[in-house]
Parts: structure tokens; sequence; C-alpha cells
């Protein structure tokens, strides 16, 4: 018996390494790798899609802009070159969604405040209200990181511009001067200007995802 271990102990050893090999091969070949989806207009729901690009189904991307912040400062696609960041539509002076939404971009700020490669982008759909000094304002009273997290006015029909045809993210209401219904959008963009997620702005499990999302896009870069 011992002579017979003796003689098959190369070939035993061989088989146990081969097995072992095909094991982790397989292993890695059937984990998925978990890939976050590039949203097109033609894919996203159609009351948040300008009628001139509903039809567009792929190389989306947000376009450049040019607003100021709660500082006065403008802010530009340069600001937010080679970052991931999370934007969303909002106004200061909306008792509604609103005040979930900035107290749950503030838990989001607070998770990524020592992340160079996240930010916060929210537009104000009611411009003509929230001027410079009522950024700031707000900015103070939420607890805005003002190097994290801008809030910005601007040109209405730029807003609008980019709420409709870029981040696919509000709804217009039908008037001539640029109308828009905001609504409780937080989205996710990648550092190549494109919409990787949708998620509700008021559900706590749509911000825990959405962090989640976020951590899954950076390890795509790496």
């Amino acid at each position: 018996m011992i002579s017979f271990f003796r003689e098959y102990r190369l070939f035993a050893i061989v088989m146990g390494c081969l097995s072992a090999i095909i094991v982790t091969v397989f292993y890695f070949a059937l984990k998925k790798k978990n890939v976050l989806p590039i949203y097109q207009p033609a894919n996203v729901n159609v009351e948040l899609v300008d009628n001139s690009i509903q039809h567009v189904s792929k190389y989306h991307k947000i376009n450049n802009f040019s607003l100021v912040n709660q500082n006065g400062k403008t802010v530009t696609q340069k600001d937010y070159e080679g970052k991931i960041y999370v934007a969303d539509f909002f106004f200061t002076t909306c008792q509604t969604i609103c005040p979930i939404m900035t107290k749950n971009m503030t838990e989001i700020q607070k998770a990524i405040l020592d992340d160079d490669d996240i930010m916060l982008l929210s537009h104000s759909v009611t411009p003509e209200i929230d001027t410079v000094a009522q950024l700031k304002r707000y900015a103070i009273e939420k607890g805005v990181n003002d190097k994290k997290w801008n809030l910005v006015t601007g040109d209405k029909k730029q807003i609008y511009d980019l709420a409709r045809k870029s981040y696919l993210a509000v709804k217009s209401d039908g008037n001539d001067d640029y109308g828009m219904v905001h609504t409780e959008n937080f989205m996710l963009i990648d550092k190549k200007r494109r919409i990787r997620g949708f998620y509700d702005g008021t559900k706590k499990e749509d911000i825990e995802k959405l962090l989640d999302d976020i951590e899954t896009l950076k390890e795509s870069y790496e």
C-alpha cells in the first residue's frame, strides 16, 4: 500500500494543482463584473426628454454649460472634468420634495467629502428667484461644502436645455418660456459626461444604491 502511494504521489500532486487552477479559472470566468448601464435619450421616460432628442440611442453626453454658483463663481464643465458627479434640479423656495432631496444630497456629501474624484451639482429651476445671494443663504443653511457641491443659477433657457436635453431629468410644463416641473431625480454622471444612473432623491434606499454605484463606477477606472 505504501509503495502504491509513493508511485502515484507525483500524479496526485499534479492533479491537485491542476484541479485548483481549473476551479480558479471557472470562478473568475463565472464571476460577473458589475457594470453600470449608459443611459441614452431613447431608453429614458419620454416625459423627461426633449422631443428633439428622443430618438438618440447612443453617444449621448452632458452638454457644455456656463452657470454661476453660490459664491458668484462661474462654473463650467472644466470644473467637473475628470470627475464623477451627482446632479439634480431644485429650487430654494420649494416646500415639498426639495428639502428631502437636499438633506439626502447632504448625506451623499458626507460620504464623499474626502474623495477628490466625486462632486455634486444642483441646478435651480427658478433662476429668476434663486440669485447668487439666495443660493448662498441656502448653502449656509443646508451645510453645503463649497469645494464639493455647487448650487448654480443662470440663464433659464440654458438650465431648461440642460435639464431636458442633457440630464433627461425634468418635465416641461408646456409653456413657451421654458417652464420646468422638476422631479426627484438624482443623476450619476461619469468622467466621460455620460449618465450612468437615475435615483429617487427622496428615498433612503435609492441613496444607498447611488453610493454603491459610485463605488462600482470608481472601480471601473482602476
